[in-house]
């Protein structure tokens, strides 16, 4: 008689576990996908936080982390619209025969006077738009922090790594 008791008291503790796990909200940290290689290669004027059009195996890959950035890269289309290509999302692992392809062009959302200055920004030449970070926000949202950049020099990336370093070191020094 005293093991049903224990195993209906486990059973409980595992229900209230499982509310507990369910009821909390979804925090922004849960994902965070960046770019890296962004603020290494390019010189960020301004940045902007825009939506992506996704597909619903695609936000499920995205919530699971499977998605990379490295080789992204924005344009514009006719119509004043703004896609970004060669973001990879993985295909989701419990998707069926329609799952979505890994790197397929996709829609990204603006406001018309923020699409309408990032376009003027880009065709005055020697500009172009890198996404920095794609993350989930409170509401669940897929949103991509994307950046107006101009592209740097290898001289200034050598500088670049000489002030990290000396920040580095300087962090050491303070710790000890």
């Amino acid at each position: 008689m005293a093991k049903i008791h224990s195993i209906k008291a486990i059973y409980r503790l595992l229900e209230l576990q499982k509310k507990d796990v369910s009821s909390q909200p979804m925090s922004k940290s849960q994902v965070n996908i960046k770019n890296r290689k962004a603020r290494y290669n390019y010189e960020i004027l301004d940045t902007y936080e825009a939506g992506i059009k996704l597909w619903g195996t695609e936000i499920k890959s995205v919530r699971d982390g499977k998605a990379s950035l490295q080789e992204a890269y924005c344009y514009f289309e006719a119509e004043n619209r703004l896609w970004i290509k060669n973001m990879h999302i993985a295909e989701y692992s419990h998707g069926n025969i329609n799952n979505h392809e890994p790197l397929r062009e996709r829609l990204l959302l603006l406001h018309k006077r923020e699409l309408a200055k990032l376009k003027s920004e880009v065709e005055k030449g020697n500009r172009s738009i890198v996404p920095l970070n794609m993350y989930i926000n409170e509401r669940g949202l897929a949103k991509l922090k994307i950046a107006l950049a101009q592209g740097k020099k290898n001289y200034d990336k050598r500088d670049s790594i000489k002030e990290r370093d000396v920040k580095r070191d300087m962090d050491r020094a303070m710790r000890r």
